[in-house]
């Protein structure tokens, strides 16, 4: 796959990037890291004064103790977070890098071209990467350029995390994932290439979806609460079309997210082998059976669901029909999460950032221990699990021999105070260092 291609050996050109974000800092081919407090391995116990080497951008070796720099060569690069706690890159399952939800949606839609809306990506991509998220999975932008983004992220062209992108949505005609609110000649400009109806158009679907460049297929199984439309969050895919979905993709070597809410589309996406439900707002006792059956993980979303209620309660740009699935989804999302987790549900990180802004990611976490999850599952939850999920567990998700130098720091643990992750202060990502204050 392009997001696993090639690693960044040699230094990186500091480049300029609109509004005035702050350039790249270039990284030698050895880089010695100084960790005051360490979190090598979330969901064990962090250890005080380690050294991280990197060479190349994978990390060759963890110490205890400060070692000396000067054995690794003169050319290597020191970087002293003895004063830091530092961890593993966060992860973020669900984004969608290409905007943000708002008053100015609809002419912005008319006004920014492709190009443009590749341009925006770009930024949102920055800010996310700098709050700490050097992994994302992209779950449904306009193909062309969120795929662009992915490879010049991957080959260093932009500060960008490492991006799995989906793509467009395979949709119902008609469904959550479809284009809706629009005169009648814009509905057919904008409607994607993977819409579908019926089992064998959804398999072409998904073979459309993978030919473009979809590392994940993003399905919607059930209604959503931000569609223009009145046909509510219950299931939309039929049960075969689901299980057609499921077996093209994972055919063709792609794991795929079900966006889910009512119990019955969620317990349909289950049974036809999704690998990950997006949102579970209203996930019952046999999902938590089906979730356990199949290994697929809760990718909770539950800034998204905060972002729209209060968005709904405090604002008249959304319409009627949003605003009241708003207001009934998101304020469920937190009881019915908490439910799950408490039921032995795998949960991966994910916010559906787009819905809220960019670079606030980490507050999802804040939401999460909220809704009774510890803060060292939190942080497990957006590093192990989400490269489990993303199955790249032998180079992501902990601070060991041969992964890919994905790492953040901050000055607190937030194993103490997860309001922690909010103030990012280092950010490498495959040995390049992007951000240090």
């Amino acid at each position: 796959m392009a997001y696993q291609t090639g690693l960044i050996q040699k230094a990186v050109a500091a480049i300029a990037l609109a509004g005035g974000i702050s350039s790249l800092v270039t990284a030698t081919d050895v880089t010695v890291i100084y960790a005051g407090e360490l979190l090598a391995v979330p969901g064990k116990a962090s250890e005080k004064n380690k050294t991280v080497v990197i060479k190349d951008g994978i990390i060759s070796e963890v110490r205890d103790g400060f070692a000396d720099s000067a054995e690794f060569g003169e050319g290597a690069k020191l970087v002293d977070l003895k004063n830091s706690f530092v961890m593993p890159g966060m992860m973020d399952m669900h984004v969608h890098l290409q905007g943000e939800l708002g008053p100015k949606n609809d002419s912005e839609k008319l006004r920014f071209s492709d190009a443009d809306n590749g341009m925006h990506s770009v930024l949102f991509a920055k800010r996310t990467l700098d709050a700490g998220f050097t992994t994302v999975r992209d779950l449904g932008s306009e193909p062309t350029h969120i795929f662009a983004l992915r490879d010049a992220a991957a080959k260093g062209w932009v500060a960008a995390p490492r991006i799995i992108a989906a793509g467009s949505a395979v949709a119902a005609t008609g469904g959550h994932g479809d284009v809706d609110g629009m005169r009648h000649d814009l509905l057919e400009k904008y409607t994607p290439k993977t819409i579908c109806d019926g089992a064998d158009d959804c398999r072409h679907a998904v073979r459309t979806a993978v030919k473009y460049g979809a590392d994940v297929i993003k399905i919607t199984a059930t209604g959503g609460v931000l569609s223009d439309t009145n046909t509510g969050t219950g299931q939309q895919m039929t049960d075969d079309e689901l299980k057609e979905v499921m077996d093209t993709a994972h055919s063709l070597g792609r794991k795929v997210a079900a966006h889910a809410h009512d119990a019955v589309g969620i317990n349909a996406a289950l049974k036809a082998g999704v690998d990950s439900i997006e949102h579970g707002s209203y996930a019952d006792a046999e999902s938590v059976k089906l979730f356990k059956k199949t290994g697929a993980y809760l990718v909770p979303t539950l800034l998204a669901g905060d972002t729209v209620v209060k968005m709904a309660e405090g604002s008249d740009f959304m319409p009627t029909a949003i605003k009241e699935k708003a207001i009934r989804v998101g304020a469920d999302l937190m009881k019915n999460f908490s439910n799950a987790y408490k039921a032995g549900v795998k949960i991966a990180y994910g916010t559906d950032s787009g819905v809220s802004h960019h670079g606030d990611n980490a507050k999802e976490a804040i939401l999460m221990e909220k809704a009774g999850m510890p803060a060292m599952e939190v942080l497990k939850s957006a590093t192990v699990n989400t490269a489990d999920l993303i199955s790249m567990s032998d180079k992501l998700g902990t601070l060991e021999a041969g992964k890919y130098a994905d790492i953040i720091a901050m000055d607190g643990s937030p194993l103490a105070d997860l309001h922690e992750l909010l103030d990012v202060d280092f950010v490498m990502k495959s040995g390049v260092i992007y951000k240090q204050n």
